[in-house]
């Protein structure tokens, strides 16, 4: 989920000499990627239409490149905290191996039916599993393992949720963290003394710096960063 439509490096870069505006080079990117599949465009509308604050929803290039990830890394079992209304979920599963488990779990009761419809029309419908509660006492209960953690719930949070999922994954496992740049607050930390952006701090330190994990972040949308469970 992100927090804002607004790039994090501001209305305008310098790059090359030139004054380019992030918005377009984002129009750019998505036009010379992967179309965005025709369901995924119909969630995407239905939730700016229905849904509040919208703007939590995974965009077209983010969503590729989560699809992408998971095609590369072919999970058996995948896990996301934070399902929204389901627009990364589907993204993720595009790369479930046959008969794989993606397990999203979401504290948000009221969107289960909305994100339901459309899984059951995704190919992937029967293999999504929703749980609705606090991640922190639903994580520990799930079965198995999990070659694949998306983070993209309450930021307060990730620090725990990290130490959660960690023990439940593989090594070779990847885990992708959502908001990590939490809309440039990281950068001056001295003006945001929330909790959230607090604990992004900690967790991003962590992320590189931790010997279980090796760890890219990348400035896509509010911030991507991907680790590898060594």
């Amino acid at each position: 989920m992100i927090g804002t439509t607004t790039p994090v490096f501001g209305a305008n870069s310098i790059f090359l000499g030139m004054s380019i505006d992030p918005a377009l080079l984002n129009h750019y990117a998505e036009q010379h990627s992967s179309a965005e599949p025709a369901l995924l465009a119909k969630l995407r509308q239905a939730t700016h239409q229905k849904v509040l604050q919208p703007r939590m929803l995974s965009g077209v290039l983010q969503g590729r490149l989560l699809a992408l990830l998971a095609r590369m890394h072919q999970p058996k079992n995948i896990l996301e905290v934070g399902t929204f209304t389901g627009y990364a979920t589907l993204c993720l599963a595009e790369g479930l191996q046959p008969g794989g488990t993606l397990y999203t779990l979401d504290k948000n009761e009221e969107l289960f039916d909305f994100q339901r419809a459309f899984f059951d029309q995704s190919p992937y419908g029967a293999q999504i599993v929703q749980q609705v509660g606090d991640a922190l006492e639903l994580i520990p209960q799930l079965p198995g393992t999990f070659d694949l953690v998306f983070l993209d719930a309450d930021k307060k949070n990730y620090p725990r949720y990290l130490e959660l999922v960690l023990p439940k994954m593989p090594r070779g496992g990847l885990l992708i963290s959502d908001n990590v740049l939490w809309s440039g607050k990281v950068l001056a930390p001295e003006e945001h003394k929330d909790l959230d952006t607090q604990a992004l701090l900690a967790y991003n330190q962590t992320l590189a710096n931790d010997p279980r994990l090796e760890t890219v972040l990348l400035p896509v949308r509010d911030g991507l960063s991907v680790s590898r469970l060594r």
